[in-house]
């Protein structure tokens, strides 16, 4: 792994937020690292607000989509509210079937059947809301690129409303708006909310237009706080603001679902417990059984409803698991049989794997084989889906573009794309790719790179430094949580490798005369040789508090150990 250090902010900024913020060399160079240069600047950012949101109606489009939904509020007219089946699109779906229901209108949930219907809007949806009558459609999550199925709503005479945060085409849908920041005709300050982000910004112009303060929308805002984290968005601007109301959200007032899914499992206090608490365990209910059972859950109002709507999502979510890690096994016995270990791409297919887990076994190959993946399974007759991941610094979105002759359909971003071809293109897909990464990844790009923020003597590791460092969250893409390095750290012999594979680290360290502090590095097993050898090292770390029967301590979550 390569340690890629953070510029060195210039001394006069590190001394003055060390005047005006009182905080020590450590936190000031933090903040400079992260933009936040002076105090006004850091006070909205330690202390977020929804005055910081921006005025819903610089989106295009938002004039035409707020009057649609007041129209069909003042008519009592019925809405489909329909979404994609992961984490985003089943909180913007229920968010919005919960805001919709309580300005007195029929809703009707919609999420497509991973399977049945695939990814997007579907005609099959359209089709649901003609039969039921259905004259207005907000689609939440998907749609830019649907200019088909926009087409076919339209000649039923159904109203599109889009909001959408994924790339447009080059040609928009004929829909009645198309709310997505990244249109090029878009105004909108803030390009990075994610679908349920943008689907708060519609119920802000509609509150604004009924004359009401966006503060009558905080109740929504744990939705948008998963829909955040789960999306991997960046947590700046917009988003900083929506998490950290939104996880406060859930620490005062979680509803019912969302309390019974992160139950025992994590205190949902920050992105990181609703990343690896809530966020697999809704969107197994897409990958593995219908995106529906998740919206059912977080619109329960009930704790013993959604308590056992969760017990069946917790099987759906252990069923995925145990799918995942059988698959990734098998495509990567599939590279190794075909000699491919040294190839510059990681391409597998097998039509007996789960389409619902094949994104998830994209990440774990890239875990082994540090480079662009794609994983095929079967789609139909004589059609592969496929998700593609990818490392830092290649567009895999463009990669899969180049080689777009052999290619149905595809979308995505520059990491993680998904894509439909015909089973007999395979082959061919598969060499290009290979030959085209080949020539475009450049070395740089070929190792995993770890961000390392400032140097940290133990001796400067003190509650306050803590406190400091929890008032930076929530953390994730653009607001990283620090990474720390310290030198000279020895281990104090009581190193030990933990879990059931043995693949977790535990240890003690020392420097200098500081006292022992405790570290844990998940998957750094296969470093206790070099602790053992008994040789100063460097390690790099993220610092947290760890709970433990009552008690709480400051312990170190190694990220790398390296000699010095």
């Amino acid at each position: 792994m390569r340690w890629k250090f953070k510029s060195t902010p210039t001394e006069t900024t590190v001394a003055h937020l060390k005047s005006c913020l009182g905080v020590d060399d450590v936190i000031a160079t933090l903040l400079a690292q992260r933009g936040i240069d002076t105090f006004e600047v850091a006070k909205a950012y330690f202390r977020p607000h929804l005055g910081q949101l921006h005025d819903p109606f610089l989106m295009q489009d938002m004039d035409k989509a707020v009057a649609r939904i007041l129209h069909a509020i003042a008519q009592n007219e019925a809405v489909m509210v329909y979404g994609d089946y992961d984490v985003d699109g089943t909180t913007s779906v229920s968010m919005l079937t919960h805001f919709l229901r309580s300005q007195g209108i029929p809703v009707t949930p919609y999420i497509p059947d991973r399977y049945a219907e695939g990814y997007g809007l579907s005609k099959q949806g359209i089709e649901a809301a003609k039969e039921a009558n259905i004259q207005c459609i907000v689609a939440l999550d998907c749609g830019v690129k649907a200019i088909a199925q926009a087409e076919h709503a339209a000649s039923l005479g159904i109203d599109l409303i889009i909001c959408d945060h994924h790339t447009p085409g080059e040609t928009l849908p004929k829909a009645l708006a198309v709310l997505d920041p990244k249109r090029s005709d878009c105004a909108y300050p803030y390009k990075e909310l994610c679908g349920c982000g943008v689907g708060f910004k519609l119920m802000q112009g509609i509150a604004q237009k009924q004359g009401k303060d966006v503060d009558t929308l905080s109740a929504y805002l744990d939705f948008v706080a998963v829909a955040i984290a789960a999306d991997i968005v960046p947590i700046t601007d917009e988003n900083r603001a929506l998490a950290f109301l939104g996880l406060q959200q859930i620490q005062v007032a979680s509803r019912p679902g969302l309390k019974a899914i992160l139950r025992d499992k994590t205190t949902g206090q920050n992105i990181s417990d609703v990343v690896f608490g809530a966020a697999p365990r809704i969107n197994a209910a897409g990958r593995m059984k219908h995106g529906l059972y998740a919206v059912e859950l977080l619109l329960s109002s009930s704790e013993q409803e959604a308590a056992n709507i969760a017990g069946e999502i917790e099987t759906f979510n252990t069923s995925r698991k145990e799918v995942e890690q059988e698959i990734t096994q098998e495509a990567l016995a599939q590279i190794e049989a075909n000699s491919e270990e040294e190839n510059a791409t990681s391409v597998v297919f097998s039509s007996d794997w789960h389409k619902g887990v094949i994104g998830i076994v994209a990440s774990r190959l890239i875990e082994k084989y540090y480079r662009p993946t794609l994983v095929f399974t079967k789609a139909g007759e004589g059609v592969l889906a496929a998700s593609a991941r990818s490392v830092r610094g290649f567009d895999v979105y463009a990669a899969i573009d180049a080689c777009s002759a052999h290619i149905i359909q595809f979308g995505g971003h520059k990491y993680a794309a998904g894509v439909t071809m015909k089973e007999s293109e395979y082959n061919a897909f598969k060499t290009a790719f290979e030959q085209h990464v080949k020539n475009t990844l450049v070395q740089e790009q070929k190792d995993p790179v770890l961000d390392v923020d400032v140097v940290l003597p133990f001796s400067s590791i003190t509650p306050k430094l803590l406190r400091i460092l929890k008032q930076m969250e929530p953390c994730g893409p653009e607001n990283r949580s620090p990474v720390f390095y310290s030198e000279g750290v020895l281990d104090n012999g009581t190193a030990k490798l933990v879990g059931k594979d043995s693949s977790h680290l535990k240890a003690r360290f020392v420097q200098a005369n500081s006292s022992p502090i405790d570290a844990i590095g998940f998957g750094l097993g296969a470093k206790m040789a070099l602790l053992k050898s008994k040789k100063p090292l460097r390690i790099a770390y993220a610092l947290e508090e760890n709970h433990w029967q009552g008690n709480v301590s400051v312990q170190l979550r190694l990220k790398d150990i390296q000699e010095l």
